[in-house]
């Protein structure tokens, strides 16, 4: 699986406020970790998400729900989800609607891993 650093996850939150406004930088530094750790998680020696768009979509549930950042928690996770799906060639055919309607919903608690796995099938694009 193709990853993203520390860096340039920081990197995102950066463009990000640039192009829309907000507050650069990390809130806690122990609640971004915990997120971009989170996909590797094991128990007993397995992975606790093992296929790639598990893994992808924890990352962007954890960074949205974490809230690691000053400002632009969402947009940071919907990016991170969308570029973690191209790099991996998962390609998604969604509006840009869906793609908002989609960090909202993993913001406000309507969506949990398991339905942003079904959110990645039902815009896959073979």
């Amino acid at each position: 699986m193709k990853k993203l650093t520390k860096e340039q996850i920081l990197n995102i939150q950066k463009e990000a406020i640039n192009r829309y406004g907000g507050i650069h930088g990390i809130r806690d530094e122990g609640l971004f970790d915990s997120a971009i750790n989170a996909p590797y998680q094991t128990f007993g020696g397995e992975d606790l998400y093992p296929s790639v768009e598990s893994k992808i979509a924890k990352l962007a549930y954890s960074l949205i729900k974490n809230h690691p950042f000053l400002d632009g928690n969402k947009r940071v996770g919907v990016n991170v989800f969308l570029t973690l799906l191209y790099a991996n060639n998962i390609n998604i055919e969604a509006t840009e609607q869906d793609v908002i309607e989609l960090g909202l919903a993993i913001a406000d608690g309507t969506y949990s891993e398991e339905e942003i796995l079904r959110w990645i099938e039902k815009y896959r694009k073979e």
